[in-house]
């Protein structure tokens, strides 16, 4: 059996083969460009839409967003809650809330989406109940990613997932010895262990997607 990895051709395709984004969307990927190399931060089109499509499949009442940036990720799970839900989105700077705030009250949700600043795994805990999560988003600091485990494992309820962003890390989890600068290497390093552990937990069912930069869907048993 063949397998072939994703470039730009084949994501090009992909992206054209999805629902395309709406005015919204569009909107903070516009601005999000603006801000020049961080643009690569930016939840892709593709994986907006997959979110999107997970939250108003689940119509969860209690949505965690680790890393916030200009909204995109926030927003797409705001848009699947269920009535009275709400998305707790938490990062270590506000530099960009101003553009995020500005799309969220575009799309009608802003309401419904609570800033945190300060990192999650000392943040979160003080507003949501362990068990209480429906879902969990992870797309910060790869170094970071272990604790975001430990505290996604705690306060997801049972059948909540957790989802895993740049799990791949550009291919750099396949061989984080060639890489060779430290920190980029420590990073792989990390995302490749973390990778290893969550696929033996006995506390979840996960998944890994080879599509945007790799996704990892993990089901709290």
């Amino acid at each position: 059996m063949s397998t072939f990895r994703v470039d730009e051709h084949a994501s090009n395709y992909i992206v054209s083969s999805c629902t395309q984004p709406d005015r919204v969307v569009t909107a903070v990927i516009n601005d999000t460009q603006e801000l020049g190399d961080l643009y690569e931060m930016l939840t892709p089109v593709e994986q907006a839409g997959f979110l999107t499509t997970l939250a108003k499949t689940m119509a969860p009442r209690t949505v965690i967003d680790i890393g916030t940036f200009t909204g995109l990720s926030a927003m797409c799970f705001a848009r699947g809650l269920a009535p009275g839900g709400r998305v707790y989105t938490c990062d270590v700077t506000e530099d960009w809330i101003h553009i995020a705030r500005k799309h969220w009250e575009a799309a009608g949700v802003a309401d419904c989406i609570q800033f945190v600043l300060g990192p999650a795994r000392k943040t979160l805990p003080k507003l949501v109940r362990d068990g209480e999560a429906d879902m969990v988003f992870v797309d910060a600091d790869k170094l970071s990613y272990p604790h975001y485990v430990a505290t996604a494992a705690r306060l997801l309820r049972s059948g909540g997932l957790l989802i895993l962003d740049n799990v791949l890390l550009n291919g750099t989890v396949f061989a984080p010895e060639e890489v060779e600068d430290d920190l980029r290497r420590y990073a792989a390093e990390t995302l490749r262990e973390v990778n290893a552990k969550l696929a033996v937990d006995e506390r979840f069912e996960t998944v890994m997607l080879p599509f945007a930069d790799g996704v990892t869907l993990a089901r709290k048993i």
